[in-house]
């Protein structure tokens, strides 16, 4: 047997490879001179024997429509389960380059109506069988600067979404009932009606962005070429989706208060009204908690917004500019100055009177209390605004609470033990100093400022001095707010018969679950508050990059959840968004986001306003 060599060093032997394949690339080229050589329809074409051939224009007729055609290679069936559905496309040479997992395509059955669908794989397949996982096919493409495409299949898999038709002059969407024939032309959707129609997006309602497919807006043949996305914002199919409750959920740099501001900005404009129980069409207001100070910008112009861009917002019937009716309503703590020199909106500060413990004993209870201490601190609180009515202060309170007499007798009495006594006095001394009746007119009086139709009122707190300062704050107004709403004899007309956004940004630090009463009282008023949003137009507005530590009874009532970038998998997995979007979420950009409305649409990725609607940053 002859020595063959050592065969990975046929890079050495080109000149021997070139040599063995001369005679058949001589006879190549010869058959492709051939072909490129042009003949007319009338002349002959003689051969080699002299004996002449009439030629014909083989050209094909028509022209390609659509992107490939539906293939029953390996089955095609639309089941119930959507696990059970064989639904593929093959797509033609040309238009492989333009496709992208993601991608919206329609595909006609016989009497007009059409199967919407979206891409859900792609993949190459052989076209013809040979073993291209060897050595020497390996080593001629690494050589060679590219491939044929037509030497391979190219398949994508098709999720049916939705069948369209026409009922009169409308065009509608059922679930998909219907098997699409063998052969069919696939086509890349590219009408904003058919799209939106299979997608359930609404034609009207508060703008949130445009629709999009891997951070790529979705472009289509009308003007403007884009596709907007709107929230459902009326009573025709139940109640606008506002008061169904927004979970905003991002990191840190993920764009989430940029595009909170463009929403809540939406919810502000002067054409937007809503209909109240008696009849009366009533602008909506909203009352934002801003740990940043960022909110009150919103009274300016973005510097940023040039002429083009405010004329496209314009047109596509996007609210714009500063919103003259804002207010800041600063929480007043001794001692502690609010700086609010980076917006021009009207400052207004405000306390919080001692009065307000009396239906709600948690706001000064300072740290956890048990089953047995918080019954004792609200029949303590009982007694102290039976003796000093309304007026008593938090000062007084301590002051009663030193009363050796009254500790002796709650302990004789068996109301309340000396032991357990004890305990609230030391966690009633723990609520920071200098929150409670400071030199500020009463939250409890500025009713008319703090909501008021189509204003914006933020509450900043970062020159808070402690988170528990912050808290008190937070869960004093926003308490304050949901008893007027819910309550049947409100103590302010203005609260209950305005509609109402209450916006809270780092909503994770005011409504998580926790193992001690008061941090499950407020849990509770919130969750009340969200059942009942609706009937009572209500809105809860709950901005975090943490949305695994929301308790789960306020989060399970929210509709509406928009997720930007977030990189914490345990945050990803809470918001329970569909897997295949979920997927993305890691990877998004600035202002990417997904929007996971059931009630609005099906679930889709959106890319938000790259220019803020107002002032946004330094």
């Amino acid at each position: 047997m002859s020595d063959l060599g050592d065969f990975t060093d046929f890079e050495d032997d080109s000149d021997t490879e070139s040599s063995s394949h001369t005679t058949d690339a001589s006879a190549t080229e010869e058959a492709q001179t051939r072909e490129q050589s042009p003949q007319s329809d009338s002349e002959p074409s003689p051969d080699t024997d002299g004996v002449s051939f009439e030629t014909y224009d083989v050209s094909p007729a028509g022209e390609d429509r659509g992107i490939g055609a539906v293939s029953v290679s390996q089955g095609l069936r639309v089941a119930e389960d959507g696990d059970e559905t064989t639904l593929r496309a093959f797509v033609t040479t040309g238009n492989r380059d333009d496709v992208r997992l993601g991608k919206y395509l329609l595909v006609p059955y016989p009497d007009d109506e059409l199967l919407f669908c979206r891409i859900t794989a792609l993949e190459y397949a052989q076209e013809f069988q040979t073993d291209d996982a060897t050595e020497i096919h390996a080593r001629r493409a690494m050589r060679q600067q590219g491939f044929e495409e037509r030497d391979y299949k190219f398949v994508a898999s098709l999720d049916p979404v939705a069948v369209l038709f026409e009922q009169g002059d409308e065009l509608k969407r059922r679930m998909v009932d219907r098997v699409p024939k063998p052969g069919a032309i696939v086509a890349e959707a590219t009408d904003p009606e058919q799209i939106k129609t299979g997608l359930k997006i609404p034609a009207e309602g508060v703008f949130l962005g445009h629709l999009s497919v891997g951070g790529e807006k979705v472009r289509t043949a009308a003007e403007p070429p884009t596709i907007d996305y709107r929230l459902k914002d009326d009573y025709t199919d139940g109640d606008p989706l506002v008061f169904r409750h927004t979970l905003v959920a991002g990191g840190t740099g993920s764009g989430k208060t940029h595009a909170s501001k463009n929403l809540l900005r939406q919810l502000l404009d002067s054409d937007r009204t809503y209909e109240m129980d008696d009849g009366r069409d009533a602008r909506m207001a909203v009352v934002q908690f801003d740990p940043q100070d960022e909110y009150a910008q919103m009274h300016d112009d973005n510097p940023a917004m040039t002429e083009s861009v405010a004329r496209r917002y314009e047109r596509e019937g996007v609210a714009h500019g500063g919103h003259d009716d804002t207010i800041a309503l600063v929480p007043k703590e001794d001692g502690v100055p609010y700086g609010g020199d980076n917006h021009r909106a009207e400052q207004l500060e405000f306390t919080i009177p001692f009065s307000m413990a009396r239906d709600r004993p948690w706001l000064v209870a300072g740290s956890s209390l048990n089953e047995n201490q918080f019954p004792a601190l609200k029949e303590l609180l009982r007694r102290f605004f039976r003796q000093y009515g309304d007026e008593g202060t938090y000062d007084e309170f301590l002051t009663f609470l030193d009363d050796p007499a009254l500790k002796e007798e709650l302990h004789e009495s068996g109301r309340v033990h000396e032991a357990t006594f004890d305990a609230v006095k030391r966690r009633v001394r723990g609520v920071p100093n200098g929150v409670f009746d400071q030199s500020a007119r009463p939250i409890t009086e500025l009713d008319h400022e703090l909501v008021r139709p189509g204003g914006l009122t933020v509450i900043p707190t970062y020159h808070l001095s402690t988170s528990r300062a912050k808290e008190m704050f937070v869960l004093a107004v926003s308490s304050m707010l949901i008893d007027d709403k819910l309550s049947n004899t409100p103590d302010s007309q203005r609260i209950k018969q305005t509609p109402l956004v209450l916006g809270m940004d780092e909503a994770h630090n005011f409504l998580a679950d926790a193992d001690n009463v008061q941090a499950r009282k407020v849990v509770s008023k919130f969750t009340e508050a969200a059942k009942q949003g609706r009937k009572e137009r209500l809105g809860l507005f709950l901005i975090t990059q943490d949305p695994q530590d929301v308790a789960e009874p306020v989060f399970k009532q929210v509709n509406t959840k928009l997720v930007l970038n977030l990189g914490d998998e345990d945050a990803i997995k809470s918001v329970n968004i569909p897997p295949n979007l979920e997927d993305k979420v890691p990877y998004m950009e600035k202002g990417q986001m997904v929007v996971y409305s059931p009630d609005n649409s099906e679930p889709v990725e959106l890319v938000g306003l790259s220019t803020c609607v107002t002032r946004h940053g330094e």
